[in-house]
């Protein structure tokens, strides 16, 4: 029962933090009326909270191994009930940076769960349980959303203490109904971090979701201030259109989780990266409200199912080391959410316009594009490499002069020869003297006609034994219908 609870809990755990973590943001228009902050450091507040939030996550993410997503959840409730009665009480710029700075535990837990949960389910459904695990990205919308229409009727400050009984409520909760059973692992994390560190997807993974999740959290501080300053809109109004964006990018990925459970998972996000990069162009020509609405709509669906992709790919290329690459991959995640508030107001300091970064934004989409076919062709030619070398029939590769070109490991086995010894050499190497010029006459004449042969040949090994093969000769031709080289496949049937 304890265990079936998990999805939900955690699920639920992640809404209370994301809740949490952009109290600031989300109540910035009413907190700037009370509180001096200068326009340009406006969005250094407002981003403030991701930078814990996202360092912290290899930490969390390694410990939910070793202590169990229990332990770990209630642990930063409790820490977080400091930052928040410390926010509610602010009155200085320096007092919402301090606070804000450990405001970013809430954003942090993200790793515990998607370290956690796929240690109750099979591989094949990881996708869809971590995409549904995501939904507690709706946190954000619930508080971009209730906080503001809050504030306006209590205050600012009352609605923040607000936070305060939220935390105790899950900090019971959790208490109550965590797993103190979860399976822990305590490989060192020294250890784990060697282990995924030189492996390159680890960081393209990492610069996807700094993509794809960063444009959500960027997006979730940077509208409800855009919007009013920009196209004059209400505060209640810019507070439902940014949780409008959040709910699409939540929503869609457990879409994008499942479908990554049924699909490839990198061709999924080839189309994510192309959606993004012509959602970002037509954001950089800072186009009328309607057409922004959907610039921004593209990019909440693009983000929700190419962080649910993400997160399908990681624990299945670092299954042993999920905990500190989960971490890894999250904290660049928050990271990107950090940089881009920022940079967008640097840019339009210097020049008075947002549509420059929009278009660095695409730039860097459209060089994410760029890696993820780059590595979609890297994995197919890893699995052809694969079933080459693990095949248990022996393979012979030439060129059209018949110079050996490349063996597999079982060509080493059947025959007794290693890949140096035979490269650059002629197959007659190979030859028993049994077969006569006929015979391998006839044989080149099949192929030149019909582009293959198979059939009985007597050859010898390294150390002279002769043995039968059953041999099989397929031409590879290039788009003209030349032949470039030619494989031969053979087993061993002396015993047959």
């Amino acid at each position: 029962m304890i265990k079936k609870m998990q999805l939900p809990l955690q699920t639920l755990n992640l809404i209370t933090g994301f809740m949490v973590w952009v109290i600031i943001s989300s109540l910035m228009p009413f907190i700037s009326e009370d509180i001096s902050i200068p326009a340009g450091k406006l969005a250094m507040v407002t981003a403030i909270p991701v930078v814990l939030g996202s360092v912290l996550r290899i930490p969390l993410g390694y410990y939910a191994n070793i202590f169990g997503a229990r332990i770990i959840f209630m642990f930063s409730f409790v820490l977080l009930l400091f930052p928040v009665y410390f926010i509610s009480e602010a009155s200085t710029m320096t007092h919402l940076i301090i606070g804000g700075l450990f405001l970013g535990i809430g954003g942090a837990v993200f790793s515990v769960g998607v370290t956690s949960l796929p240690k109750y389910y099979t591989k094949d459904k990881h996708g869809l349980v971590n995409g549904i695990y995501g939904i507690g990205n709706l946190g954000t919308a619930v508080t971009t959303f209730t906080a503001p229409i809050i504030a306006k009727q209590i205050g600012w400050a009352p609605t923040v203490k607000l936070y305060l009984i939220l935390l105790l409520i899950f900090i019971a909760l959790n208490f109550f109904f965590g797993d103190r059973h979860e399976p822990k692992l305590k490989t060192p994390i020294i250890e784990q971090i060697k282990g995924v560190v030189k492996n390159e997807k680890l960081w393209l993974f990492s610069l996807f979701y700094f993509i794809t999740f960063g444009s959500f959290v960027a997006f979730t501080i940077y509208l409800p201030n855009f919007l009013v300053s920009n196209f004059g809109l209400e505060k209640v109004d810019a507070g439902m259109r940014t949780a409008g964006f959040i709910a699409v990018a939540t929503f869609f990925r457990p879409v994008g989780g499942w479908l990554a459970d049924k699909l490839q998972p990198l061709f999924l996000l080839i189309g994510t990266f192309s959606m993004y990069t012509v959602a970002a162009i037509i954001l950089a020509f800072m186009p009328s409200m309607g057409l922004y609405t959907v610039g921004c709509l593209a990019i909440a669906l693009s983000a929700g199912i190419g962080n649910g992709v993400i997160f399908k790919l990681v624990p299945l290329y670092f299954n042993k080391q999920a905990g500190i690459a989960n971490g890894i991959v999250s904290m660049m995640g928050g990271l990107g959410g950090f940089f881009p508030p920022i940079m967008l107001s640097v840019i339009f300091s210097a020049t008075g316009q947002y549509s420059i970064g929009f278009m660095l934004l695409s730039q860097v989409a459209l060089a994410s594009l760029v890696l993820v076919v780059w590595l979609y062709f890297q994995d197919r030619l890893a699995l052809t490499a694969e079933v080459f070398n693990s095949t248990g029939q022996g393979i012979m590769v030439t060129d059209v002069g018949g110079q050996i070109k490349s063996v597999n490991p079982a060509f080493t086995k059947l025959t007794g020869f290693r890949e140096e010894e035979v490269l650059g050499k002629l197959p007659n190497i190979l030859k028993s003297g049994r077969q006569s010029k006929d015979f391998y006459s006839q044989m080149w004449s099949e192929i030149k006609a019909k582009g293959m042969w198979q059939g009985e040949i007597w050859n010898k090994r390294k150390n002279g034994e002769e043995y039968l093969q059953w041999l099989n000769i397929a031409a590879v031709k290039d788009e003209t219908g030349e032949d470039i080289r030619y494989v031969g496949t053979f087993s061993d049937i002396t015993m047959k």
